[in-house]
């Protein structure tokens, strides 16, 4: 695979992780409604676009936050996300990368590169994650400096979950 898609996909798990340390080291960031429900969606997304661009074997599951019992849960599930982008990103080359694919949930549905959902699903991802670090910010919580050069700055650390 291309590197800057190995960068910013990389970038993005430790961006995530980051993220997630600050809202746990702050409780009541974990008990809000606005952060709780933009993880679950920064997630959700993330693993609709898994099957957006994978073997579209099975449909993809659009959950509810409420269908996670306890914040652990929902990082499982964003920490599953990341599992399987990383191994199906793995397998793709250049001729793959070019495909097109069709994202349903657009009406009429969406037809673009695969490139492009992947760019897409790591920009929607780094949006939603600004809006929970100033609402972090507003409970009195430190949100992470969680730049790309930030982590280039790092070493291009990896990802930190715990």
């Amino acid at each position: 695979m291309p590197s800057y898609l190995d960068e910013l996909y990389a970038h993005q798990e430790w961006a995530d992780a980051e993220h997630w340390r600050a809202v746990e080291a702050h409780p009541s960031a974990l008990l809000d409604p606005a952060i709780r429900r933009r993880l679950h969606h920064i997630h959700l997304v993330q693993s609709a676009y898994v099957w957006v661009v994978g073997a579209r074997t099975a449909q993809v599951a659009f959950t509810k936050v409420e269908d996670y019992a306890n914040t652990a849960d929902l990082k499982a599930f964003a920490r599953k996300c990341h599992s399987e982008m990383a191994a199906m990103l793995g397998g793709m080359n250049e001729a793959r990368l070019a495909e097109t694919v069709e994202v349903p949930w657009f009406q009429p549905p969406l037809k673009i590169s695969i490139r492009h959902a992947l760019m897409q699903a790591a920009m929607h991802s780094h949006y939603h994650r600004g809006q929970n670090a100033t609402r972090l910010r507003e409970l009195g919580g430190v949100p992470p400096a969680t730049d790309f050069i930030e982590w280039l700055r790092q070493g291009q650390s990896a990802p930190r979950w715990e």
